[in-house]
């Protein structure tokens, strides 16, 4: 990404370093961080207790955490649209891999210019982008 000029800091603006972190409320923690495991190759952080764990794309500073809730507790696209991860492959191949793992597709397409991506659903019905 190139100098923006309409980015340029103006003096006492705190500007944000990027994208720290996503919280998920899920129902399985075990399922889903296997399911982000398989389908995305993410790595194990860091736990806390049996109700919490941390994932994060090898050698990258990305964040997803895992939160298990009860039963009352919105899951899902409950205000969340999607999210999505640059994927190092063939789509067709990314696709398999997140079936293989449990993802359910939901639509794929080209957005213009040759972006080709894929929509998919999680075990929890999080909808997630996938694109290289």
């Amino acid at each position: 990404m190139g100098y923006n000029p309409a980015m340029k800091r103006r003096a006492g603006t705190i500007r944000s370093k990027g994208l720290n972190h996503i919280n998920l409320n899920v129902s399985n923690l075990k399922r889903s961080a296997a399911f982000y495991r398989k389908a995305f190759g993410l790595r194990v952080r860091f736990s806390v207790g049996q109700r919490m764990v941390f994932l994060g794309s090898p050698g990258a500073s990305d964040v997803i955490t895992l939160l298990k809730v009860g039963k009352r507790d919105p899951i899902g696209n409950g205000g969340v649209s999607h999210f999505g991860f640059e994927m190092d492959g063939p789509l067709d191949k990314c696709i398999a891999q997140i079936e293989r793992a449990g993802g359910k597709l939901i639509e794929r397409g080209d957005h213009g210019a040759g972006y080709v991506y894929a929509y998919l659903a999680d075990p929890d019905g999080y909808v997630i982008e996938i694109g290289n």
